[in-house]
């Protein structure tokens, strides 16, 4: 056991960079083909939406906050996310995907970039050919990537949070995601239903269903995570158990290798002085 152990020391904590990289993404969201993965079922079509976002530490610290758009047209659906981070970073996601029966990427666009995140990032994917454009840059060294994947009918790059509404009760869902590391690599992805965890609407206590984010690592990097306490942390979605679903906070990464941030959601307020009288008198 301790010749495995310095062997996966020497392999493992001293890689090369890009085994490094491998391992870092390896160790976030897993390595290996999720099981029995398939497209998840449209339970609730998409459209319109507008909504928006808070970004804390787990200690409660303000970080940045965000705004969600979404819009259907021509069969179509578009999801942005934009993020503002206090310290001038930006995370920049655009989704378009289908909803016929079940869901599908069509493509994919993000921009990170700012001192919250470990290195600057422009990506592009498309689902049917699998072509993918990533420019990456950390301090003075920019690298860009440019190929094609292999990519499985249940990749969902930017739409896990529309599919944690979509499950029914008790269902699980094995998916894949593309992890870029920023060179890209498809990753398998379990969502399983974790309990029940009480959410706040205004002055009313309701049940939120918890969903932990479950990355499927191979045995050989599973047992080298556990050796050197390199375990991925695990990561959450809490969503409203009503009979149509709201979301509610995710506690997750944003980027390989970045630390676990809390997304969650809040409501726009009219801002009234003390002086200002109320509308219904004027």
């Amino acid at each position: 056991m301790e010749r495995l152990h310095r062997f996966l020391r020497r392999r493992l904590v001293c890689p090369r960079p890009r085994t490094a990289a491998l391992l870092g993404l390896a160790l976030l969201l897993g390595a290996g083909s999720a099981a029995r993965a398939e497209p998840v079922a449209v339970r609730f079509a998409e459209g319109v939406t507008r909504g928006f976002l808070t970004v804390h530490a787990l200690d409660g610290k303000s970080l940045g906050q965000g705004d969600l758009t979404q819009v259907a047209r021509n069969g179509r659906v578009e999801s942005r996310m934009v993020l503002r981070f206090h310290d001038g970073s930006l995370y920049d996601e655009i989704v378009v995907f289908t909803q016929n029966k079940s869901f599908a990427l069509v493509s994919y666009k993000l921009v990170q970039k700012g001192p919250s995140f470990p290195e600057a990032m422009e990506v592009s994917l498309t689902k049917d050919t699998g072509e993918y454009v990533v420019q990456s840059h950390k301090g003075d060294k920019a690298q860009t990537y440019r190929g094609t994947l292999e990519l499985p009918q249940d990749t969902y790059n930017g739409l896990l949070l529309t599919l944690v509404r979509n499950l029914p009760d008790g269902h699980t869902a094995s998916v894949h995601v593309v992890a870029f590391t920023p060179k890209p690599r498809v990753i398998g992805l379990d969502i399983v239903p974790a309990g029940d965890d009480p959410g706040k609407v205004g002055a009313e206590t309701r049940p939120a269903r918890r969903y932990r984010l479950a990355p499927k690592l191979g045995f050989i990097l599973g047992t080298a995570a556990k050796l050197l306490g390199k375990t991925p942390p695990d990561q959450f979605c809490w969503v409203l158990d009503d009979p149509v679903p709201a979301f509610v906070a995710c506690e997750a990464s944003l980027a390989t290798g970045g630390p676990i941030w809390r997304i969650g959601v809040v409501s726009p307020m009219r801002r009234v002085s003390v002086e200002a009288a109320p509308a219904s008198t004027r």
